[in-house]
């Protein structure tokens, strides 16, 4: 069943994510990205939401580094070939990569970064609130075991499936262009770390 559950989730987490830039043009993310900054900017401050965006700017181009596609720039020298090959090589690359699909891609590319460097923001706190959950999920594991209570295969399934659902919900958000508070960026991670915490607590452990 989880296994299923995630086949399914990443399947279809994969086709909308390819989906989303033939359906919107790369200014409509851009656009979305306008209006998310000037939200951070009078949640966090200017100073911050400068800083998130260098951080999305950076990790974007990390990203576009290393990813598998070549880049225009990358293209092989062509000044020793025949001037009508060079010529042809060059449309090539121009058609293909300089085209709505992969400058929407780009463009969402962006957007995500710039949410996770959101995110980001929130980390320290976050990461105690997942500290916390985990501990007391292990707490309850360990109590069960010792008073020999059956541990919940069937809750620990559920928590499990409804937690990679979320962290799917979780990037389709990143990328979806409507607009979301910078405060409810934070929530999927609190529900993540409920969740495994609840799963953690209704795994069997022998005592």
């Amino acid at each position: 069943m989880i296994r299923a559950v995630a086949i399914v989730s990443l399947l279809g987490l994969l086709v909308l994510v390819l989906w989303l830039p033939s359906a919107h043009p790369p200014e409509r993310f851009l656009a979305q990205l306008r209006m998310e900054y000037a939200a951070t900017a009078s949640y966090w401050g200017k100073d911050s939401a400068a800083r998130m965006l260098a951080r999305a700017l950076t990790m974007q181009g990390t990203a576009r580094d290393a990813a598998p596609l070549p880049s225009p720039a990358s293209s092989p020298s062509t000044s020793a070939v025949n001037s009508a090959v060079a010529h042809e090589m060059a449309s090539v690359n121009r058609r293909l990569f300089d085209n709505a699909y992969f400058r929407a891609i780009d463009a969402l590319l962006l957007l995500a970064m710039f949410r996770l460097a959101l995110l980001a923001e929130w980390l320290p706190w976050l990461l105690a609130f997942t500290a916390a959950t985990l501990v007391d999920g292990y707490i309850v594991r360990a109590v069960k075991a010792k008073e020999f209570r059956h541990h919940d295969p069937e809750v620990f399934a559920l928590a499990i499936c409804a937690a990679i659902v979320v962290a799917c919900g979780a990037m389709v958000a990143f990328v979806v262009p409507i607009t979301l508070h910078p405060a409810a960026l934070p929530l999927v991670p609190l529900a993540a770390s409920l969740l495994f915490g609840l799963a953690l607590a209704s795994f069997h452990r022998r005592a």
